[in-house]
């Protein structure tokens, strides 16, 4: 049993998938290839991650259609504006060896240079309209942002990729996003700890919470497959990063029970409204904003 969300216009999209942040592309072909035989249909990469051609590998190796795999991308910063971010995509899809993707996004608001985002979108709203791209969205965008990109374009995004976990699960951001009928999908859907090293390196590992540890245990199932659960029950996709056969397998593994209201309460109670990532609206080192995205 899966499970699959509708997006703003009718594409649908496996609420679980694969997350590849931070996979070395030399682990990153057979984990996707892993995931895939395991029953996931869905994999999120990005050009900043340096793995699209391995996750391309992966699917193909699967032996899967490719019309059976929901394959979602994101453009960097420095390759924001129109005819730039048209050329990201080019250097996208031939890395990953494929024509078209399933969803295409911007992966950071880029406030301080916003024309250049704001051109970037429009630039995704042409790859929608030629059918390159199935369905557009965002990331990291909060409700300033949304608000002044929906002002400026003609395309609502059908989806908007945000951390969000039980310690820092952005009401406001949701809302809005719900407001708009924009799906939220959750990066750091565990609260991982292994995420952008210099951000937040105190934070705490939701995994270890007592009251997540005594849910699971109610269950029989892990603290993951509880946090994972809880993104399902409430509307969200979730897109867990591992590369260990056992934990993708894990990851997988909650369709098969339902949490209860007061359950579903006690982990909303959880949020402390700090971030364990990075601040959308904080000036992003140079060394990492301006990084050169390779052309193969």
């Amino acid at each position: 049993m899966t499970a699959e969300l509708t997006l703003n216009n009718g594409v649908t999209l496996p609420a679980i998938g694969l997350g590849v942040y931070q996979s070395p592309p030399q682990e990153t072909a057979a984990a996707v290839e892993t995931a895939l035989k395991v029953g996931y249909r869905h994999i999120d990469t990005a050009a900043a991650y340096g793995n699209e051609r391995q996750v391309g590998e992966g699917i193909r190796a699967s032996g899967l259609d490719r019309s059976e795999v929901f394959v979602e991308t994101k453009v960097w910063i420095s390759d924001y504006g129109y005819d730039a971010t048209l050329h990201a995509f080019e250097k996208s899809t031939r890395k990953l060896g494929f024509d078209t993707v399933d969803l295409l996004i911007l992966h950071q608001p880029a406030p301080d240079r916003f024309e250049r985002t704001v051109a970037a979108y429009r630039a995704l709203e042409q790859l929608l309209a030629d059918g390159r791209a199935r369905a557009i969205g965002v990331s990291n965008f909060m409700v300033g942002h949304l608000t002044d990109l929906l002002a400026r374009v003609e395309v609502v995004p059908a989806v908007n990729q945000i951390e969000c976990h039980p310690y820092f699960s952005q009401p406001e951001v949701r809302a809005a996003n719900a407001e708009h009928g924009i799906l939220t999908q959750a990066w750091s859907p565990i609260g991982g700890i292994t995420f952008y090293p210099g951000w937040g390196e105190d934070r705490r590992n939701v995994l270890q919470d007592p009251v997540i540890a005594q849910i699971a245990h109610a269950y029989g199932k892990t603290p993951a497959q509880v946090l994972l659960r809880w993104h399902i029950q409430q509307g969200r996709s979730a897109i867990p990063k591992s590369v260990h056969a056992h934990r993708i397998a894990e990851n997988f593994d909650v369709f098969d029970f339902d949490l209860t209201d007061q359950q579903l309460a006690a982990i909303d109670d959880l949020d402390t409204g700090r971030r364990h990532g990075p601040d959308p609206d904080a000036p992003m080192p140079e060394g990492i904003r301006d990084r050169t995205i390779p052309e193969d």
